[in-house]
């Protein structure tokens, strides 16, 4: 696991130190080696510092840092026959030999253009790569997004990256999420994309509610296997509500050693619910209280890790970070979350007003674009914040088969009427069917920001400066990336 950059100089200029600098921004704890490579020449060190001056001559250069989260991980770029590679997170295929990074170097190996294509449309998982070939680079991401990759280009530079932070460290200041299930060729015309693997907008078809659980079941419990091959122990985020539920259920059902994971403000009554769920699943829940100080002192870094001063990102960001803190220090490498289910089975209270106002047209459209806007919305913040802590996030309803039928589902498996204050209709219904207790399956949404109490301790740190909470956290983020931004 770690962090991949590719950048082309579009003068033809040489920019091996640019992607050492590049490299540099991505530096943090737990950190095992740097990798800097042209098309033809690869360079592993331990140290960034061993990387400086390369001998690297080329107007195309991909790197890569590197940090261990299971034995088969290995430092990058990988050495190719005419071009190098980087690439970063899981591609979930049985029997992957020997790593993923060199599963996709082999998928890669020639017509590379039509073969990344190839690797994004028939494979499924939540990555990114950058191949580096004379005088351009061929990207992509996963149909999802789950692993952050941002694209920007000025008049000399087109660059790409894990972080927002290290295209602005080179100047490049509008930044740009890169298209999930897309293909980019990049050169020294700047960016080329093309759709590979997308979600498409399509008229729901009526389907009884007996088939749409059954086979939302049979596509759950086949992403959470996938997702915990391997692992003897896994942590998951935890909330006692029903979508850290299910997947806590279904990995435990597989064997796996599941520790649940809670945190919260002091005296929040959410935690006794928590309590009561980890109960019934006879699971062992660990519970971290933290203070008003404590959401204080790390909204700094917060804000430096999801790069961005909005204020509910933040208030979810705290006690995320919170969360992939705690896990890394018990030793856990792997942390499961139930992220992407509000957006695919309608979970969100705000759906109920564009029922009553607009119709179940306008509500499904608005699921469509929540849908396809997820990795923004919802998962780069929460992979950076867990790559920070050295726990690699992985989410088993950011599944394009997952997504493909929640977006083809009509309105009442979601949300039965505007009325409708428990929503997510059909995957209470596979709850029910798994065999979680009902007040498990009946518990009503509440986001994080609010059960945690995160959300009114930002509130009443803006107000004691006299500040509104966006403004508060733009002077907050002014100030960490300062000279940056």
């Amino acid at each position: 696991m770690g962090a991949i950059v590719a950048v082309v100089n579009k003068n033809g200029g040489n920019v091996a130190e640019t992607a050492v600098a590049m490299l540099k921004v991505l530096k943090h704890k737990g950190v095992e080696a740097f990798g800097v490579a042209s098309p033809t020449i690869v360079k592993i060190e331990k140290s960034i510092e061993s990387l400086q001056n390369p001998e690297i001559t080329s107007s195309v250069a991909v790197g890569h840092v590197f940090s261990k989260i299971l034995t088969s991980d290995k430092p990058q770029p990988i050495k190719m026959e005419d071009a190098t590679l980087v690439f970063e997170r899981r591609i979930y295929q049985p029997n992957v030999p020997p790593s993923d990074a060199e599963f996709a170097a082999e998928k890669l190996k020639h017509f590379r253009e039509g073969n990344a294509e190839a690797l994004i449309k028939n494979f499924e998982g939540n990555f990114a790569f950058a191949v580096a070939e004379s005088e351009r680079v061929i990207a992509g991401r996963d149909s999802l997004g789950v692993y952050p990759f941002y694209c920007g280009e000025n008049v000399d530079l087109a660059a790409l990256a894990s972080e927002r932070k290290v295209l602005w460290k080179i100047g490049i200041k509008r930044v740009y999420s890169f298209p999930p299930g897309h293909v980019a060729v990049v050169d020294k015309y700047g960016f080329k994309f093309k759709p590979v693997k997308t979600l498409i907008y399509l008229r729901t078809r009526q389907t009884p509610m007996r088939t749409a659980a059954k086979k939302l079941q049979r596509l759950l419990e086949e992403s959470v296997k996938e997702r915990v091959s391997g692992l003897r122990e896994v942590a998951v985020a935890f909330s006692g509500g029903l979508d850290s539920s299910i997947i806590a259920f279904l990995a435990k059902n597989l064997g796996v050693d599941v520790h649940l994971i809670c945190v919260s403000l002091k005296n929040r009554l959410e935690i006794e619910y928590a309590k009561e769920a980890a109960d019934a699943l006879k699971l062992p829940l660990h519970v971290h209280f933290y203070d008003e100080k404590d959401v204080e002192e790390v909204i700094p870094e917060v804000l430096r890790i999801i790069e961005e001063p909005d204020p509910i990102k933040t208030s979810i960001g705290v006690p995320v970070f919170w969360m992939a803190e705690k896990i890394a220090e018990m030793g856990f490498r792997v942390m499961l979350a139930g992220q992407g289910a509000d957006e695919l089975f309608g979970g969100y209270k705000r759906y109920l007003n564009d029922y009553s106002q607009h119709g179940k047209e306008f509500v499904q459209k608005t699921i469509f674009n929540d849908i396809t806007r997820m990795h923004e919305t919802n998962f780069e913040r929460d992979s950076k914040i867990c790559s920070f802590h050295n726990v690699e996030l992985r989410l088993p309803f950011a599944t394009y088969q997952l997504a493909k039928l929640a977006v083809g589902l009509p309105l009442q498996l979601k949300i039965e009427s505007p009325d409708d204050m428990l929503r997510k209709v059909v995957l209470r219904k596979m709850g029910e069917n798994i065999g979680l207790p009902h007040f498990i399956v009946n518990k009503p949404k509440k986001a994080i920001q609010y059960t945690t109490g995160v959300n009114k301790v930002v509130k009443r740190l803006a107000k004691q400066e006299e500040l509104s909470m966006k403004e508060y956290l733009q002077k907050m983020f002014q100030k960490v990336f300062k000279g940056i931004v």
